[in-house]
């Protein structure tokens, strides 16, 4: 058995946990912040042990990581710096879901003499999408231009947005803020957030993506002399992109982060029926023939051994889990800075976890 730390027991830590719980390889202790989160999710299962863990403090979280195989954080993407830290420190390997670059680049260093794996997003986007969008190019003799596209969306919208909460309020404004990495024209840059705004029609329905940061992962600068164009975007429904672009650049509160977070929070309903739209595009050569290739997939919130789950929940933790489930196996390197396009696609849907994508 391995011993296996969750840090965060929210929506995805809640489904991170259940999976490997039921999967009866790991023992598992499962952290929060908030007294009695994880002792309540714990008490479904019998080989889950919760506590609270302060995810700002080195002592609390040297306490959880003691002798432990393995640590994912599901906790809020500041935290992630110090817990890879600290996971170092023990030896433990480090898988995380953070879209934010600046963290990632922190993760990265770490990793440098590190005889432990440090994986950091390893959720949908990025995380699966980077797999994906890897396997597409492998047949191509030269790859001209690779769009990644997801959404994590409402099923039945019903408000101006047209959107609901589906997952961290933080994490949504601190996407349409920051800048964007991409390739154009073989050279890696930044675009800004919300921008190049474009439609794309997928199973009948209308969408629209524009740039959002994260999402490629570290699949810009690995591809950054390989393919001419590489840039990825957010999808949602048409006329979201305006609006935000009224609230956050015309009434300025992209200055003020956690006045924009507490008005979502309080005004927009979340919602348990969702959907994750997922779509890969490459265009390259194949055979001296310029061909595109594509993936396209929606998962939809479902029943799981019993209980409901929501979209995003079962696609960021399939995410990871399906990572950590075959660094376990030995399929992929022990050590050092694990990027999710060295991943085998075919291997990770064949995972007991990565199936959820098939």
């Amino acid at each position: 058995m391995h011993t296996l730390v969750i840090l965060g027991a929210g929506k995805i830590g809640r489904m991170v946990a259940h999976l490997m719980a039921k999967c009866g390889d790991y023992d598992i202790r499962l952290g929060d912040v908030a007294p009695g989160a994880a002792e309540a999710v714990a008490r479904k299962y019998g080989n889950v042990k919760g506590s609270v863990v302060d995810f700002a403090s080195p002592a609390s979280l040297d306490g959880v990581l003691k002798g432990a195989w393995a640590v994912i954080s599901c906790a809020p993407y500041r935290c992630n710096p110090l817990i890879a830290e600290r996971a170092k420190a023990h030896g433990a390997h480090y898988f995380d879901l953070t879209e934010d670059v600046a963290v990632t680049h922190r993760v990265k260093e770490l990793a440098k003499d590190s005889k432990t794996v440090f994986a950091p997003q390893c959720g949908v986007a990025p995380g699966f999408i980077t797999i994906a969008a890897h396997d597409l190019t492998k047949a191509m003799s030269e790859v001209h231009d690779l769009r990644l596209r997801v959404g994590a969306l409402p099923r039945y919208p019903n408000n101006r947005l047209k959107y609901n909460l589906t997952w961290s309020t933080d994490g949504l404004i601190n996407e349409y803020c920051n800048p964007c990495e991409v390739v154009e024209n073989g050279q890696l840059t930044t675009v800004p957030p919300l921008e190049q705004l474009e439609r794309i029609t997928l199973d009948g329905v209308e969408y629209e993506a524009f740039n959002t940061p994260g999402g490629l992962g570290t699949l810009a600068i690995t591809l950054k002399d390989k393919v001419r164009n590489v840039n990825y975007k957010t999808i949602r429904y048409p006329g979201h992109c305006e609006l935000m672009k009224f609230l956050l650049h015309d009434l300025g509160l992209r200055n003020d982060k956690d006045a924009i977070c507490d008005l979502f929070n309080k005004a927009i309903s979340g919602t348990e029926q969702d959907q994750i739209v997922i779509y890969v595009s490459a265009i390259g050569m194949v055979g001296g023939k310029r061909t595109e290739r594509t993936y396209a997939k929606t998962i939809y919130h479902q029943e799981i051994d019993g209980e409901q789950w929501t979209g995003i929940q079962i696609t960021t933790a399939a995410g990871i889990t399906g990572v950590v489930d075959m660094v376990r196996a030995g399929q992929l390197q022990q050590s050092g800075f694990l990027k999710m396009e060295t991943i085998d696609c075919g291997a990770f849907l064949k995972n007991r976890f990565g199936k959820y994508y098939a």
